[in-house]
């Protein structure tokens, strides 16, 4: 047998989740939030399933959902989107697996920015295309624009971008999304904007979606997650929207993934999005909780690093240990019972800036008690 991915191995989520659940450590490393799903969004699946909508959905998705979501792009971001431009997917992995797969073709370029959401680069090499990392700056992990156009040549067929960045928590502003326009412009380059924390952007910043950009919207697939949105990650709900040629690409691929995804979750989501105030909080509401973890730390040893967006904070350990982040973080998990993330598994060099990611997407007391422990060494 001839693995496709030799180079793989078991994602650090596992790796650190798994760690933690063994050393009874506080979970700050997989990020899924430790507090409920809104009780009347689940009534609202109980209510469908009791209805009887538990068979096959419409492969795209439900039409009242789709409507739904166009309506919600409208309130948010001010664009027009109708419905048969949105699919809705298992997931956004799910959704960002079809994208890849049906823009690229073996021997196809694909520019990404590394630290990068883990499953960008297998993607790529299972579609036989050529990634072409380049890594964020070290300290605010802004994209280095010069150095995307010195890597752009006529194999180019993909720029992949993430915006609230996961890892990092740093965002795209309205300069960056210009300059993608003008290094794409008049070339056959295509873009996947990873927006899956669209909601979660802190200090008074604006999302800066493709979707907003003219030009960048004939040519995009953006992606987002109601998991994020809606702290339930478990359902792997999500969707894309792109325009005709790009949709009926993914759908090709989708149809064969999945064909389609949870019937009485999708209607459930459809009448939960009328209500705006059901994801207009959430900027608030997460900005507490980071605002809260960082006046935690302040007694720490560690540094934190700028987040404007997601629920993940990094923190440089640089000033304690100079263990490689990999080996400071099981550290962590053993001997003070919190587990965390490294950054170097999201680089595909491994760089190690010696830091660490918290997920603060949990309850007050959590967070209180994992400061608490991370303060003590």
């Amino acid at each position: 047998m001839i693995s496709k991915l030799p180079n793989a191995q078991t994602s650090i989520f596992a790796v650190m989740t798994k760690m933690a659940n063994e050393c009874g450590a506080i979970n700050l490393a997989q990020g899924f939030p430790d507090f409920d799903v809104a009780p009347e969004l689940i009534d609202g699946i109980h209510h469908y399933m009791q209805k009887g909508m538990n068979q096959y959905a419409p492969m795209p998705g439900v039409p009242a959902l789709r409507e739904a979501i166009a309506n919600k792009i409208d309130h948010t971001y001010g664009v027009a989107i109708t419905p048969d431009n949105i699919t809705v997917t298992a997931g956004a992995t799910q959704a960002l697996f079809a994208a890849i797969t049906a823009i690229v073709h073996a021997g196809d370029e694909v520019i990404f920015f590394d630290p990068a959401y883990d499953c960008y680069l297998p993607t790529i090499q299972l579609c036989g295309g050529v990634p072409i990392n380049i890594n964020l700056d070290k300290d605010d992990f802004s994209i280095p624009w010069d150095e995307v156009e010195r890597k752009i040549t006529s194999k180019t067929k993909l720029i992949i971008i993430n915006t609230p960045h996961n890892p990092s928590g740093a965002i795209l502003r309205e300069d960056d999304i210009k300059e993608l326009a003008r290094l794409t412009r008049d070339k056959e380059i295509f873009v996947i904007s990873d927006e899956v924390y669209e909601h979660l952007i802190y200090d008074g910043e604006t999302h800066c979606s493709v979707l907003k950009n003219e030009e960048l919207k004939k040519k995009s697939v953006a992606i987002y997650s109601f998991g994020k949105t809606f702290h339930a990650t478990g359902w792997k709900m999500g969707y894309t929207v792109a325009p005709d040629f790009l949709t009926e690409e993914i759908r090709k691929v989708h149809q064969f993934l999945v064909f389609s995804v949870s019937t009485a979750t999708q209607w459930a989501l459809a009448d939960y999005l009328k209500e705006p105030k059901h994801y207009n909080y959430l900027p608030v509401f997460f900005q507490e909780k980071r605002d809260l973890l960082l006046s935690l730390m302040k007694g720490s040893r560690f540094k934190p690093v700028t987040c404007k967006g997601t629920y993940f904070q990094s923190f440089s350990y640089a000033d304690i240990s100079d263990k490689p982040d990999r080996e400071m973080a099981e550290w962590i998990t053993r001997n003070h019972e919190v587990a965390s993330i490294p950054l170097s598994p999201f680089y595909t060099d491994h760089s190690d800036n010696k830091q660490i990611r918290l997920c603060f997407a949990k309850s007050e007391e959590t967070l209180k008690q994992a400061a608490l422990k991370l303060c003590q060494i």
